[in-house]
């Protein structure tokens, strides 16, 4: 169970950083009504936003690993997912995470701004930061479309991949005790996943499809930063 306690730190410190990056603007907006952020904070939030999201995705990845070699390779596992290996993991989760949302400041700055200078949520988001410019944003389009299918799309499809590969390894158990009780360990991880990428997609699909805001749009917004940190604690602690 070692590995999987270090990548439940990781994941517990992503998830608190992450609320610390948005969850005091908030409390200020609504305790105070005070509705304006500067230009530069608003793209370190949306830096830190998206990157801390990256790297969570990472580290669900990770965790899905875990349980795929714990499942189909039992006996190798402690020799697998070392400490060391997952200290890599960390650092590669991170560096990743800096690396390719780094340039969304730098290619947002570029562009002028000449349209209102709202932004549709309590936070700051590349596709809101981006619909106020009046200047040309295929740049912006492509980049984002680039890292959502690179980052977020690889991810969701890497662990799809290993839990059809445990779902194999789980159906050709004699045991039927043995069979649940494989499932069962991946359960928590699994309410994990969908608590994280249902929301990201719903997101993700209402940005591309553009149109006026809607409330559906702001929720999905609110319920993909503020859901994860408050029931992975709850769902982890339970199982």
């Amino acid at each position: 169970h070692e590995p999987m306690f270090h990548l439940l730190a990781m994941l517990s410190t992503i998830d608190l950083v992450l609320s610390s990056v948005t969850m005091p603007k908030m409390a200020s907006l609504f305790l105070t009504g005070i509705q304006e952020i500067e230009f530069n904070v608003c793209l370190a939030q949306m830096f830190l936003i998206h990157a801390l999201s990256a790297m969570e995705s990472a580290v669900l990845l990770a965790m899905a690993f875990d349980r795929f070699v714990a499942i189909c390779h039992p006996l190798r596992h402690a020799s697998v997912l070392t400490g060391p290996t997952v200290a890599k993991i960390g650092l590669a989760a991170l560096t990743r995470g800096f690396a390719f949302f780094f340039p969304l400041p730098f290619i947002l700055k570029r562009l002028s701004y000449c349209r209102t200078h709202t932004v549709t949520h309590s936070f700051c988001l590349h596709q809101d930061i981006m619909k106020l410019s009046c200047t040309d944003t295929t740049v912006n389009v492509v980049y984002g479309l680039f890292i959502i299918l690179s980052v977020m799309g690889v991810d969701s499809l890497l662990i799809g991949f290993s839990y059809i590969l445990i779902l194999r390894a789980v159906l050709e158990l004699s045991s039927r005790g043995a069979a649940l009780k494989a499932f069962n360990t991946c359960i928590s991880h699994l309410c994990a996943v969908l608590v994280f990428y249902v929301p990201l997609i719903g997101l993700s699909v209402v940005h591309r499809l553009g149109g006026p805001t809607s409330l559906l749009h702001v929720m999905m917004a609110n319920i993909y930063l503020l859901l994860p940190p408050v029931v992975n604690p709850i769902i982890y602690s339970v199982r």
